[in-house]
């Protein structure tokens, strides 16, 4: 098998409409167009070997390799150090605008910042998820035109011919389908590469152009992060988190991919690799209080637009009037296929796409999107007559259903139960509806409302109680824990110092927290239909931070949150999931991760005070 970078060794870059991995050796093995969800142009991350890559190295032993964004932006720069010289690469893709297009662009500055350095870069793409182009047009003094798969990859030349004695200081060739390159730069030399997609005629590109769209990118990140609201004590990673955030949000219509990546895996060799390239209705609407929260009002009421959209359409099939998972233009056709060609990450397959979990029936979303709506009417973000027409449609179908089995947060792929955490937001749902309803004065069947708001608050005090755990449980019947729960003090059912909520952290405390991570819950315990372990997972660590803080426990919080932080990336980024070892597992960079990082810093800001 071959060689594979960690899943942490990365950093990612974006345009808004997809986004490229680029690792800390300087290679892009991660990068679909036009869209996040698109088939894969590079996708060596997935397979080494068939995926195809874009590589910038240079030739030399004992390299020393460091990699680091440009303060508040996300351009990103890898350093190459060696005895005789220091280089550069550095990689951002200009901004794509608010309008769907097939042209997306992957810059890739050259430069020598001391001595002299040789370089090796190589353009190997294989598209439609591994397939070799079916056809290469080169012109020597412009570039290279790949094309396969109904995709094009153009490698456009930048500036002018660095010469030797007269004579060109680099060489070009094609092998084996790739485009190589092999120069030298000295100190203040510099070169480059542009790809771009969308059936672009091969160019030489001034190296001024490229200086431009650089400058162009910075400012949009600058002018952007300048706008957040937040002072408080981290703001350097909730800087990050955000920006993260932002390049997996598809500007098009504001929808926020869960990860840019498929297949990664929750356990290296085993089967939990899914694909995340989609806009999750839970993960997205968490996300519209933590943008909130730092500022970013406009793409917060991006996102509920589009989340009006999905609910005006009421899908209305067996698994309710909302999709747990669409695709970021709204459709959600995601059939999950298996890439038989591809061996997977380090040989963890099988690399699924699509996902099949998209008509399981989970019935907490409808709560995390009223909880979402209430955030935004709180901030001006005011529903339209048909919004509240639809809204209140969904809430009355919430009255008849909420009883159901459902697969729960999780996705388990292990039966349905009756998911505590499923009846806490169908509570939160039908609670957000009457405040709502009450305060904007819009009609609303309130009293039916209420009616079932109360019986979920006596199902869930007595068949979500588990006597002899002294804990809240993950569904009735059981007695296993669940770290979903650790948001049930947030949410206004329970107050953060309930003796009985109290019992249920202590109980966590033993059995789901390993020092500052925390697992989703027990899958020996509790059977998820899979083989295999996790790791413990990100998002549940930071929602514990929070649950902490409320209950009084602040300086705890504090610590688990500054343990937490060192569990990032060399760049400040996080996977789905942390390892025994705290390896990076899972889809990478994970936006559940990074919103609920953003909540719990805001949050125990607050509470710790000036």
């Amino acid at each position: 098998m071959a060689d594979y970078p960690n899943i942490a060794d990365h950093g990612v870059i974006g345009d808004l409409q997809t986004a490229a991995l680029v690792a800390t050796d300087g290679t892009i093995d991660w990068f679909c167009a036009p869209r996040f969800d698109s088939p894969s142009i590079f996708g060596s991350l997935l397979d080494a070997e068939r995926g195809g890559s874009c590589s910038i190295r240079p030739i030399a032993d004992d390299v020393v390799i460091r990699q680091l964004y440009l303060p508040d932006t996300a351009i990103l720069v890898t350093r190459f150090m060696t005895e005789d010289g220091v280089g550069e690469v550095v990689d951002f893709m200009p901004i794509a605008g608010r309008g769907h297009t097939q042209r997306h662009r992957i810059a890739r500055l050259i430069r020598v910042v001391r001595g002299a350095m040789e370089f090796e870069a190589e353009v190997r793409p294989r598209f439609g998820y591994g397939q070799h182009p079916e056809s290469i047009e080169v012109t020597p003094d412009h570039g290279v035109v790949f094309a396969g798969a109904g995709q094009t990859l153009t490698v456009h030349r930048v500036g002018d011919v660095i010469e030797r004695d007269g004579a060109p200081a680099g060489h070009l060739e094609m092998v084996d389908g790739a485009l190589r390159i092999r120069g030298e730069l000295r100190a203040g030399e510099s070169t480059g590469l542009l790809l771009e997609t969308g059936g672009a005629r091969a160019e030489r590109i001034p190296a001024g152009e490229l200086d431009r769209m650089f400058r162009r990118t910075q400012r949009f990140w600058r002018e952007w992060v300048d706008r957040s609201t937040y002072r408080g004590r981290w703001r350097e990673v909730v800087t990050r988190s955000a920006i993260t955030l932002k390049l997996l949000t598809y500007a098009p219509t504001g929808a926020m991919v869960a990860a840019p990546t498929a297949g990664l895996p929750e356990q290296v060799g085993g089967e939990r690799n899914w694909d995340y390239r989609y806009t999750w209705i839970r993960d997205a609407s968490f996300s519209v209080s933590a943008l909130l929260a730092l500022g970013y009002a406009d793409e917060a009421e991006a996102f509920v637009a589009w989340l009006a959209d999905r609910v005006k359409e009421s899908v209305g099939d067996e698994s309710g009037p909302l999709k747990i998972m669409y695709r970021v233009d709204g459709t959600h056709d995601l059939d999950e296929t298996v890439l038989e060609n591809f061996e997977g990450y380090r040989g963890s397959r099988p690399v699924r796409i699509g996902n099949g979990a998209e008509d399981q029936l989970q019935l907490d979303i409808y709560g995390e999107v009223m909880d979402s709506i209430a955030h935004a009417q709180a901030q001006g973000l005011m529903l339209s007559h048909h919004g509240w027409t639809e809204v209140a449609r969904m809430l009355d179908w919430v009255c008849d259903n909420w009883q159901r089995d459902e697969e729960g947060v999780w996705e388990t792929r292990g039966g349905r139960q009756r998911f505590t955490f499923g009846r806490l937001m169908c509570w939160v749902a039908l609670d957000r509806g009457i405040r709502l309803a009450e305060s904007i004065g819009k009609p609303a069947d309130i009293v039916r409302w209420r009616t079932e708001r109360d019986a979920l608050y006596s199902e869930i005090m007595t068949a979500g109680w588990d006597d002899k755990r002294r804990a809240f449980v993950q569904h009735e019947g059981t007695d296993v824990l669940d770290a979903s729960l650790l948001v049930m003090p947030r949410t206004g059912f329970l107050s953060a110092r309930d003796p009985l909520w109290l019992s249920t952290l202590r109980a966590m405390d033993e059995e789901l927290v390993s020092d500052s991570l925390v697992y989703r819950y027990n899958p020996a315990a509790s059977p998820d239909g899979l083989r295999g372990s996790e790791g413990t997972f990100t998002l549940c660590s930071f929602w514990y931070v929070d649950a902490l803080a409320r209950s009084g426990r602040v300086d705890d919080a504090r610590l688990t949150f500054e343990k937490m932080l060192t569990y990032a990336n060399h760049l400040g980024l996080y996977a789905e999931e942390i390892g025994l070892t705290g390896e990076q597992l899972g889809n990478f960079p994970q936006a559940f991760s990074h919103l609920a990082l953003i909540t719990a810093a805001v949050n125990l800001d607050r509470m710790l005070g000036t």
